[in-house]
């Protein structure tokens, strides 16, 4: 009878916390669409932003030690201050053409439902504020497009009157992408 009712109690607390997991989910999108301070960087040609409150850090990039049989875009671990950090290139994750490394290349350290990890971008740009009205929500797209990350497009307004241009910003949800199951980073417990 023991062995039931503990079976009956994991298996509410999984469901439990399976819903927990997809109300932060649902909140992360709603914070994406109405508004706050988003740390913008690049990838390739294309403009991202991560909400600040993910970033612990920005550091130079170094090269990783590398992980016998992990995945071509988990480079490897670093030693920060003590924490063995993974170091996950964004640019081959989302399949950007090139990832070149160079004097303009970082690390951004992100702080991921309490893990440490570092994700290498092409460069960052800087902080930007973005109110709910410069917000729209992600585009549908293809089932064979993983769009699941963004949770938005900001409008960014470059200049002012008639020479004044708009930019676009990709806006995603990188604690889901860096705890999503195919990264490996995040335990099942």
């Amino acid at each position: 009878m023991d062995m039931i009712t503990e079976a009956s109690h994991v298996a509410r607390h999984e469901a439990s916390r399976a819903l927990s997991a997809a109300q932060a989910g649902a909140a992360g999108e709603r914070e994406a669409h109405s508004g706050g301070e988003f740390l913008t960087f690049r990838l390739g040609a294309e403009e991202y932003g991560i909400d600040i409150l993910r970033v612990q850090e920005i550091r130079s990039y170094e090269p990783p030690t590398r992980i016998a049989n992990a995945p071509s875009f988990l480079k490897g671990v670093v030693n920060l201050r003590g924490v063995i950090v993974p170091i996950v290139d964004l640019r081959l994750k989302l399949g950007c053409d090139s990832a070149e490394y160079n004097g303009f290349t970082v690390v951004i350290v992100l702080n991921v439902r309490g893990r440490v990890v570092g994700a290498v971008v092409d460069s960052v740009s800087d902080v930007l504020e973005l109110g709910k009205e410069h917000i729209r929500p992600a585009p549908e797209l293809s089932s064979s497009i993983d769009a699941d990350y963004i949770t938005g497009i900001g409008t960014v307004k470059n200049g002012d009157g008639e020479k004044a241009s708009e930019r676009m910003l990709i806006l995603m949800d990188i604690e889901s992408l860096m705890s999503s199951a195919d990264m490996g980073l995040m335990g099942n417990g």
